[in-house]
């Protein structure tokens, strides 16, 4: 009897993962960025233009509710205003959103992880490593809205803001300091599921 009990419960959930599974779709993005700094420290920078790019998959929940997680690959930085500086700041980019949909058209909100794998400053035509002098975690969030069905082409466009500090502190003396430099990104991208249900 236990064995029989222990049995149904073992597919009933199969069952329920492969219902689960079968609004599910994967995709593709990639998009253009707008990025810059904010904080109080940041108001001598400008705008940049970036890119983004990478997978996501759609799993919905219900009819109108469903979690998106990605994986990206994102540059981001600034400029810094009236003089030839520029800082380039590439991450893999995990965001976790919800989203809220209506035919197609979604709403989504949710946090993101970010892990820096290069940063470099660039004045005229000479670059320079400087991924020492930046934190490696950039945790986030984003927000935005779009077209998106189970199949085909999509479009949206998200913001992203940083919760912590781009860049790491510094010992000046016996004296800490910490630069209120966070990341901001406007981002317009297309996607492409597939595999939808």
């Amino acid at each position: 009897m236990k064995k029989i009990f222990l049995s149904g419960l073992l597919l009933t959930g199969l069952a329920s993962t492969v219902q689960a599974q079968s609004d599910v779709s994967l995709g593709l993005k990639v998009g253009g960025s707008l990025s810059s700094f904010s904080g109080e420290q940041a108001s001598g920078y400008k705008s940049i233009v970036g890119y983004h790019a990478g997978v996501f998959a759609n799993i919905g929940l219900t009819r109108m509710f469903a979690f998106q997680p990605e994986l990206l690959y994102s540059r981001k930085g600034a400029k810094l205003s009236g003089a030839d500086f520029t800082t380039h700041l590439d991450y893999v980019d995990v965001p976790l959103v919800f989203h809220v949909n209506a035919n197609g058209l979604f709403f989504e909100a949710g946090p993101q992880v970010g892990f820096l794998i290069a940063a470099k400053n660039k004045t005229s035509n000479i670059t320079t490593d400087v991924k020492n002098g930046y934190n490696t975690v950039d945790a986030g969030y984003v927000f935005g809205l779009g077209y998106q069905r189970k199949t085909g082409l999509g479009i949206g466009l998200r913001y992203n803001g940083g919760f912590t500090n781009v860049e790491k502190s510094v010992l000046v003396g016996s004296t800490k300091v910490q630069n209120n430099i966070r990341n901001s990104v406007f981002q317009l991208y297309l996607t492409y599921s597939l595999n939808g249900r």
